[in-house]
């Protein structure tokens, strides 16, 4: 085994091609036969033909958008193992595919998706469903089966919802109804939408937020024959193409809407704007957000609002159900999931003690949060002291405060004079409907660099040096970056049909 001629450089074994597992038991010999080095141990480099394993497809690669939370380190991943894999065949470039190199194999994983086809604008493409049906835009078709099973978890929770679908289904109370909709885009939604079908409306959905759409639940309705334009990480103009097709503007005239089923307003205001006669038909307008009533409140003054809205964010099992215990339950695995930060001892200031601002409250408080609370309504500050929270102003902590959860549904509460005056590595996230309760404006200028560090988390870095960890560019933090639980969906659901 020993030659001393054999001691400046590595050798690079000629191993026969191995074709079946039971050839590597042989290994050990072949090498201390062949073999000139007198330790295994300076066998840096060796080149072994391994045989070929089949392919076993995973189903998060199959079915997930790659910029999914789950996901959202793919490409990063994909460059580092493209590295590898180029380093290893500056080594043996004469080898086969299939060829690894012992000291360098990693968690390579053969099973990688193609970036191609979520690259490509979905509105580029030309989709069917198993029905020939093409009448939808969604990220992509053949998600559909993960979406089903996704709808098919929902429903167990979702009890509200499937009673009121197994009650009325028959009587179809909803026949004639053409409605618009504009709401997240989830699997508890989605048994929402389908539960308005089964009662005998006909609906057409868009999504309220370019982030929080589920792909394989967008296919997953797509394939029921459901008009619905909605995908992950819409741009702007792409949000507005899919309002407009949720109208059926410049579609065929046999279908237009006559009620609206909106969360944020966006929906409501664009038909106002957009078809005004058809506006002034509906026979009215579901709306369930804080942010959406503002802007009906707003309608109403101005004299636009000529039909009947009915305003679900104040019905009792809205407020008291949904706006607290969803919240409650959401808010600090959405803080984990985009910051893996440790709460316990952590500074919190909420802004708002509404019902969002309470279950935020309640549930940092529980895991070793430190919170202050900004209010200006008397009573809902009376009640934060009450339970035990510090009512400051903003101006008082803003400086040592660690995290800052917006919850009023107010314009412009976090300002860029506040963004200043926080700590390097403060965390700045928003549990309100709108994107606006963070003056996001301000903060997109361009002395100010920002920098996409995962799916929904922005690095903002000021002239000072100082930088901000931005959550969902302000907008609602646990729908963009975590999931809800469904039951209080069904709640909230059942008083919207």
């Amino acid at each position: 085994m020993n030659n001393p001629n054999i001691n400046t450089k590595n050798e690079i074994l000629p191993l026969p091609k191995i074709e079946s597992v039971a050839q590597i038991s042989n290994l050990a010999s072949f090498l201390r036969s062949n073999s000139s080095i007198d330790s295994p141990s300076k066998l840096n480099m060796m080149t072994v033909n391994f045989p070929l394993t089949p392919n076993r497809p995973r189903i998060m690669d199959r079915y997930r958008y790659k910029d999914t939370r789950r996901n959202s380190n793919l490409n990063e991943g994909k460059q580092t193992r493209k590295k590898d894999r180029n380093n290893s065949c500056s080594i043996a470039k004469s080898e086969s595919h299939n060829q690894k190199t012992l000291d360098s194999v990693t968690d390579y994983d053969s099973n990688e998706t193609s970036d191609i086809e979520d690259e490509i604008s979905p509105r580029l493409k030309e989709q069917v469903n198993k029905q020939n049906f093409t009448d939808f835009c969604v990220r992509n078709i053949e998600y559909a089966e993960h979406g089903r099973k996704e709808i098919q978890i929902a429903e167990q929770e979702m009890p509200g919802l499937m009673s009121l679908r197994r009650r009325a289904e028959g009587d179809k109370p909803l026949k004639g109804a053409k409605i618009s909709g504009c709401t997240h885009i989830t699997a508890q939604i989605a048994v929402l939408i389908e539960t308005l079908i089964r009662l005998g409306s006909e609906v057409r959905w868009a999504a309220c937020n370019i982030y929080s759409t589920q792909n394989e639940v967008a296919a997953a309705l797509a394939q029921e024959n459901i008009p619905i334009f909605a995908w992950t990480n819409e741009t702007d103009e792409e949000f507005w193409w899919c309002i407009s097709k949720a109208l059926n503007i410049n579609g065929s005239s046999d279908w237009l809407p006559n009620m609206i089923l909106d969360d944020g307003g966006d929906l409501t205001y664009y038909c106002q704007k957009q078809m005004t006669s058809v506006f002034n038909s509906l026979k009215g307008i579901v709306e369930e957000s804080v942010t959406g009533i503002h802007r009906l409140y707003q309608m109403s003054r101005s004299g636009l609002l000529t039909i009947p809205a009915l305003n679900v964010n104040d019905s009792v099992t809205k407020t008291k159900f949904d706006n607290l215990y969803l919240c409650k339950e959401s808010v600090i695995d959405s803080l984990k999931r985009c910051t893996d930060t440790m709460l316990g001892g952590k500074q919190v200031l909420i802004c708002g003690y509404g019902e969002v601002g309470k279950g935020c409250c309640q549930s940092l408080k529980s895991v070793g949060c430190l919170i202050y609370v900004t209010e200006i309504d008397p009573i809902c500050a009376l009640q934060a002291c009450m339970d035990g929270f510090k009512v400051v102003r903003l101006e008082e902590v803003i400086k040592q405060i660690d995290i800052v959860i917006t919850a009023t549904g107010n314009k412009s509460v976090i300002t860029r004079e506040h963004v200043e005056k926080l700590k390097t590595g403060a965390i700045l996230c928003n549990m309100g409907h709108s994107n606006t309760e963070i003056d996001i404006e301000s903060l997109q200028q361009p002395d100010i660099l920002w920098d996409d560090v995962r799916l929904n988390v922005q690095h903002l870095t000021f002239p000072s040096g100082k930088r901000v960890t931005l959550i969902a560019e302000g907008r609602i933090m646990n729908l963009c970056c975590s999931s809800v639980p469904s039951f209080f969906i069904s709640v909230t659901a059942s008083a919207q049909v």
